[in-house]
């Protein structure tokens, strides 16, 4: 089977009327809807910490020996951005952040934040999807790529002095199959834009501690290898039984408590921590009223996958694995 598309990031594409229930279209630019969260101080960067010793990888399951784990890819210029974003494989900063988190998987990451280079911010621009419903701003894809290079290096301000702004996100509803409604968040352009930026910091460290058979919303990754893995260790090993789960409302239930305590293993740099945070207590506005968040991450954010799988990674994942 091929491979899917999960890797990509998960936003919702525009429906004609009437496909989504409980939207409230396209949002104006009043400011009064925008999260209520005050901005941090400038924070001084951190040393980078030191390497850690080398030691050998631990066992994998018999799926992840089926499957493999292949090098996850990574790209960010560390220039100031042009006309044409950068498309190079991996900068070294983040090949850097890789091989260090590869080699030690106890060491903490305290200077992340000056890895979100308005080149990476470019960059993580043209990774969103064009098509992509309109958030509280209601501004489309297009309406800011005609501001982008005026814009970027401003909004690079803001996120390394602290002023940046997490937006609520608009709330509106999918059909499932059960015939019950999916709750989904669609945030702003540029709250889309950071937490494309951050997801591509973190996967470089958190690629490197997913174990094999974890295959939801990663790079090269879907359900169809899943399916594959599933197969394979059906014809060649001793199966007795399949298990089956599901986890009931799973992203809009989520602990945002052990949330950042498990972010804590990894990550040190309390700018990053906080950004995070205040992606989770943004809330969403629906009817014209904002919400406040007290647990769980809006499904459709591009942050979204990440966190749910780093959250399944400590609940779950390594509980199987051992």
């Amino acid at each position: 089977m091929s491979g899917s598309c999960l890797h990509r990031s998960w936003e919702v594409s525009t429906v004609p009327d009437g496909a989504l229930l409980g939207g409230a279209g396209k949002g104006n630019r009043n400011p009064a809807i925008d999260t209520v969260e005050k901005s941090d101080a400038p924070v001084v960067p951190e040393k980078p910490p030191n390497k850690g010793k080398a030691h050998a990888f631990e066992g994998t399951g018999s799926a992840e020996a089926v499957e493999g784990r292949g090098a996850a890819k990574g790209n960010a210029g560390e220039t100031p951005a042009g006309r044409t974003p950068s498309r190079e494989t991996a900068s070294k900063g983040l090949e850097g952040i890789r091989e260090t988190a590869k080699r030690d998987k106890r060491v903490k990451f305290t200077a992340l934040l000056h890895h979100i280079t308005p080149s990476l911010l470019v960059e993580s621009f043209y990774d969103l999807n064009k098509t992509a419903a309109v958030g509280v701003d209601g501004v489309t894809w297009r309406d800011y790529e005609d501001i982008l290079y005026e814009r970027v290096h401003e909004l690079h301000r803001e996120i390394h002095t602290g002023a940046y702004r997490a937006q609520a996100s608009r709330r509106t509803y999918i059909h499932k199959t059960d015939g019950k409604l999916r709750p989904l968040g669609i945030a702003a352009v540029e709250d889309k834009i950071v937490q494309q930026a951050v997801v591509k910091v973190l996967s470089a460290i958190y690629e490197e501690d997913f174990l094999g058979f974890s295959y939801g919303f990663r790079r090269g990754r879907g359900q169809h290898d899943a399916l594959d893995a599933l197969w394979m260790g059906i014809l060649t090993k001793q199966i007795g039984w399949i298990l089956d789960a599901d986890i009931s409302a799973f992203f809009d239930t989520i602990d945002h408590e052990w949330m950042m305590k498990f972010l804590q293993h990894r990550i040190a740099d309390k700018r990053i921590l906080r950004l995070i945070k205040k992606w989770l207590k943004a809330g969403v506005i629906e009817d014209g009223k904002r919400i406040a968040s007290e647990r769980g991450t809006p499904q459709g954010a591009v942050i979204s996958p990440l966190l749910a799988n780093i959250y399944l990674h400590y609940v779950f994942d390594t509980w199987a694995h051992h």
